[in-house]
């Protein structure tokens, strides 16, 4: 899953900085009531918490206009977040003001619901407290987002009005200081030794020449230009095009060529040859808390690595019967290089693949119902990733709708080089980044805040657990057998693949952050271990080196997941129902697993005794 925002997801906040974020042009002051910590010094604990997270949710919306944009409050659609060291600063102060009133007050006092929100809330400030004592603001930009790729946040907007068009200039325009911001923060981190892996960092002049364009019409910052909304008078569009233009050449053009200066001469030569995040300032404790922040686990790197390779072995074993059910007479690895090489397994060209992966959504959509009970109101889409970011960019992601419900969800998938994209993986990368995945429980979560008409706090829409959002995306892939999909073993091996590839990231991510792996060592497990493209383990691996820890939570999070559903399962025979369950783990949004857990155990209690179950965390 990929998003425009960067969540409080340990990985992407810690190390690798906050992808895409930057200065904020022509600031309009915020009234400080909008930024004040509002809750009553004393009172009812219950309306005391109401009033500092409505607080907190607009602080958050302040200090995070691209995020706002997507939720569909349009007030700060004309500037990007300050990355200034100033403004990284203020927020961290105001985390720690509002830690501090939120454990003013009395936590025995408030429901049982009231008390998941504090607990949640509480877990987010310290998560970001913690992760700013590891600088990760100082490595604002890698291959996989930073200023270079702001553009994208065009793609998941909505220009509909003139206004809208109005702000994507004055976003424009203000990529002249968000550059000069990133600037700062690169030489900052140089000098502290912080810096971007070199291999990695050598993809980042390519995505910044791609900005550099001789044309302002030619630049991806254009691209909301080139085909106006219809309501949207004629008599406006030029001109609108005509300040674009100057907005281009006059302020983000020259601002990518200082950008690609400092890359190409200053930072990239002196960037660290070493890829683990232990060989940071602090990097072993860094990458000991993302671990435990990703995964909501008190587990340790090396319990992960002994994990991850005890499912590679059962895994392997998984593909051993497939192959033998295909009749093929190599070996395990023979039959790799034959999936990843025989044409019959892919298509000729990327609109052949993107009209499958919209055939296989339509062939889930109406088989949904046999294992849930609520669907989201919310319909998605299946796009392409755009052109200019698919070469760095891994093999899919999801993007959310609008928290509001104005604009539908997305499955983007990379169409780049479909001769490297097999057939045999497009059922299981459906399942999990549309539905059953990614769209289902994220549209439900959003869905669950909207119809709760005020009685859940707004960040529940937005709160992100890795080890829950990804563990879930992957059982996803798991259902496919109960809903139609792989049907034929080559996917059903697709789907083994999906599975082994989550496994291997155990190992590798913690034989890379925790035990000094090589890339190319990474790179060897990985191929031995999947059928994957070589460009796509290459990237993946390098997602790994910019993530640390982040790729641990999607097997944690579907071992969870498993191992309560096999619990329920056993408990009640006969009386487990899985829809119950499904609406059960997703009914109260994402959450860390061990609250999961006493959800679900509640759960098994009282559907043994024939007891209601009020679902912790709702209303």
């Amino acid at each position: 899953m990929k998003a425009f925002y960067c969540s409080s997801i340990a990985a992407l906040v810690l190390l690798a900085g906050c992808a895409g974020k930057a200065a904020k042009p022509e600031v309009q002051p915020v009234p400080p009531a909008v930024l004040a910590l509002t809750a009553p010094a004393q009172g009812d604990p219950a309306q005391r918490l109401t009033a500092l997270l409505a607080s907190e949710w607009q602080r958050w919306l302040v200090d995070h206009p691209e995020e706002a944009s997507l939720t569909g409050d349009h007030r700060y659609d004309d500037r990007w977040t300050d990355m200034s060291l100033e403004a990284v600063d203020a927020r961290n102060g105001n985390d720690s003001a509002a830690l501090q009133k939120l454990l003013e007050l009395d936590r025995e006092r408030l429901t049982p619901a009231a008390q998941l929100n504090f607990d949640l809330y509480r877990q987010q400030l310290e998560r970001e407290l913690e992760a700013y004592r590891y600088r990760g603001h100082l490595l604002p930009i890698n291959h996989l987002g930073g200023v270079q790729t702001s553009d994208q946040l065009a793609e998941a907007l909505q220009f509909e009005t003139v206004r809208d068009y109005e702000n994507w200039i004055r976003r424009i325009r203000g990529l002249d200081a968000a550059v000069d911001q990133s600037i700062v923060l690169l030489r900052m981190g140089l000098a502290e030794g912080r810096t971007v892996p070199k291999v990695i960092m050598k993809r980042v002049p390519a995505q910044i020449d791609r900005q550099l364009v001789k044309k302002p019409e030619a630049s991806p910052l254009y691209a909301p230009f080139l085909k106006f909304a219809s309501s949207v008078p004629e008599d406006q569009r030029a001109p609108l095009a005509d300040a674009a233009k100057a907005a281009i050449r006059d302020s983000a053009l020259p601002a990518w060529q200082r950008l690609k200066d400092v890359v190409a001469k200053e930072y990239l030569p002196n960037c660290r040859d070493s890829i683990g995040a232990s060989e940071l300032p602090e990097g072993r404790d860094a990458y000991a808390y993302a671990v435990r922040a990703s995964t909501t686990t008190q587990l340790t790197p090396d319990e992960f690595h002994d994990i991850g390779q005890r499912e590679v072995a059962r895994i392997r074993a998984e593909m051993e019967a497939i192959r033998k059910q295909v009749g093929y007479r190599g070996n395990l690895q023979a039959f790799f290089a034959y999936l990843r090489t025989d044409p019959k397994f892919f298509h000729r060209d990327g609109q052949a693949l993107l009209s499958r992966y919209r055939d296989i959504a339509k062939r889930i959509d109406p088989e949904l119902p046999k294992l849930f009970g609520k669907l989201p109101r919310l319909p998605y889409g299946v796009r392409a990733v755009p052109a200019a970011n698919a070469p760095d960019t891994h093999t899919a992601y999801y993007q959310p709708g609008a928290a509001d419900g104005t604009r539908a969800g997305n499955f983007y998938a990379n169409l780049h080089r479909p001769g490297s994209r097999p057939k045999w993986e497009q059922e299981a990368l459906t399942a999990h980044e549309a539905v059953p995945g990614h769209h289902l429980q994220i549209a439900l979560q959003q869905e669950l805040v909207r119809d709760a008409g005020g009685a859940l706090p707004a960040f529940r829409s937005q709160i992100a657990f890795t080890a829950f959002v990804e563990g879930w995306g992957l059982y996803a892939e798991s259902l496919g057998p109960e809903i139609g999909l792989y049907q034929d073993p080559y996917s059903k091996f697709g789907q083994l693949t999906y599975e082994m590839w989550r496994a291997v990231r155990l190992v590798v991510d913690t034989g890379m952050h925790s035990k000094g792996w090589s890339r190319d060592q990474a790179i060897a497990f990985f191929k031995a271990n999947t059928p994957r493209a070589e460009l796509d383990i290459t990237n993946e691996i390098d997602r790994y080196i910019a993530w640390p820890g982040q790729a641990l939570a999607y097997k944690i999070g579907e071992l969870k997941i498993k191992e309560l559903r096999a619990r329920a399962t056993a408990a009640l025979g006969p009386k487990f129902d899985i829809r119950g369950f499904h609406d059960l783990v997703l009914g109260a949004g994402a959450l860390p697993l061990d609250i999961l857990e006493r959800n679900v155990d509640a759960w098994i209690e009282q559907q043994d005794g024939g007891v209601v179950f009020k679902l912790r965390g709702t209303p």
